[in-house]
């Protein structure tokens, strides 16, 4: 019989090879100072374009004050035990009643933390008689809700609204065997590529097949709309999307999330939520924070319309400077480059050393092997002279890689890996 551990000894996996070289720069690495469009790493200044705060509000004045003040008369502990023991507060009740309010659903309920509680809700929504379809792009938080399911799962290609329906086909034959019914799973906007969900088309499809639409809106909430509301009032259909999810950890700077729908729907998950029956109550402070984070979402545009002038300057100069930034729709901004491993390495250290440019590397097995994306994420505190000092930066970056400096530059690290 093997030990347990014998293939983590032998296989560290595809990231994990690379430990010994990428830790604590490439992975792990350590920003400083107060979170901006300018910190600093490993004691240089840098540009950051890897921060999920969309709108600017993480050292916002007015809310870094109420934090501090609801620290201060609440301590980080209250309320203590789950929500559904001792954790509830009115103030629980009144942030959700407003979630409810702005994304146009009859209830939300709050979830301490955005990964815990997608998993959840998936696991409460299907019983093992009822089928889930999703986009094969999915979060990894939708994925592990899926492998929860003890019933029949199967994915779509990324947006394809034709595999979608071939696949809801198969999924309504195989549910009127098993009696059970059918989730239709998709983001509102897929965090790496930028796109938005096809929530429209998926919605048209609700004429010809019975099932219910759950959709991931973390990247959507707070960016797209005409409120900020999502992908949803983006695209008209937010009253057809049955379940609504949304993260606190990019547009409002915090931590938690929620999830809203029918009145009898959300009382029907906040008896079933695992994640939330058996853990500690969201804690005060963040609740107070969220309340003042979304007053300023519903009362002060002016962020969200910085955010987008930051957005399209960015979008628009790397298009015109001829680099591929794929078919996003949103504030995500994938820049895709070709090239190693190895090739990434040495571009993001230059990046970083010599133009003070601080950005996400994303390689495979995220994405296919051969490919190298940069993934931008602009906020409403970057300026434009970011993006200037940005895109020219890009230029010689996509010059020295197209040219084989990075080649040269990776060749002893190949070597010592033995690739």
């Amino acid at each position: 019989m093997k030990d347990l551990f014998e293939k983590i000894y032998k296989d560290k996996g595809p990231l994990g090879k690379w430990a010994s070289q990428a830790e604590g720069y490439f992975v792990f690495p350590k920003l400083e100072g107060e979170i901006s469009n300018r910190m600093k790493f490993q004691g240089k200044d840098v540009i950051t374009w890897s921060i999920n705060d969309y709108l600017g509000l993480a050292n916002h004045p007015e809310v870094r004050k109420v934090d501090a003040e609801a620290a201060a008369e609440y301590g980080s502990a209250y309320p203590m035990g789950a929500r559904m023991m001792s954790g509830h507060t009115d103030l629980h009740e009144k942030l959700q009643n407003e979630l409810a309010s702005f994304v146009s659903k009859e209830a939300a309920y709050l979830l301490n933390f955005g990964y815990q509680g997608m998993v959840s809700t998936i696991d409460a929504l299907v019983a093992k008689d009822d089928i889930i379809v999703y986009d094969v792009d999915a979060h990894a938080c939708i994925i592990d809700g899926v492998r929860l399911h003890m019933g029949k799962r199967f994915t779509y290609k990324h947006n394809d609204v034709e595999s979608l329906e071939k696949n809801l086909e198969r999924a309504t034959k195989m549910a009127e065997q098993t009696g059970g019914g059918i989730l239709v799973i998709s983001e509102g906007v897929f965090g790496m590529r930028g796109e938005q969900g096809r929530l429209k088309e998926i919605v048209a499809l609700k004429k010809k097949f019975n099932f219910r639409l759950f959709v991931d809106d973390a990247h959507g909430f707070g960016t797209l709309g005409a409120t900020g509301a999502g992908a949803g009032e983006e695209q008209g259909v937010q009253d057809d999307i049955d379940v609504y999810f949304a993260t606190f950890a990019k547009s409002l700077a915090s931590t938690g999330a929620f999830i809203a729908g029918d009145q009898e729907i959300i009382d029907y998950l906040k008896y079933n939520l695992r994640s939330q029956m058996f853990a500690k109550s969201l804690q005060m402070q963040l609740v107070v924070g969220a309340l003042k984070r979304l007053e300023m979402l519903k009362t002060m545009p002016e962020l969200k319309n910085k955010l987008w002038e930051n957005v399209n300057a960015l979008q628009s100069g790397l298009k015109e400077r001829g680099f591929d930034i794929g078919t996003t729709q949103s504030c995500v901004t994938p820049v895709y480059l070709k090239g190693s491993i190895p090739e990434a390495m040495a571009l993001v250290r230059d990046l970083r050393e010599n133009y003070g440019i601080f950005c996400s590397i994303v390689v495979y097995p995220v994405i296919p092997k051969g490919l190298i994306l940069l993934r931008l994420i602009p906020t409403a505190t970057h300026t434009l002279e970011d993006v200037s000092e940005t895109l020219d930066a890009f230029d010689a970056i996509r010059d020295r890689l197209e040219n084989g400096t990075y080649k040269r530059l990776s060749a002893a690290l190949i070597a010592a890996m033995g690739e």
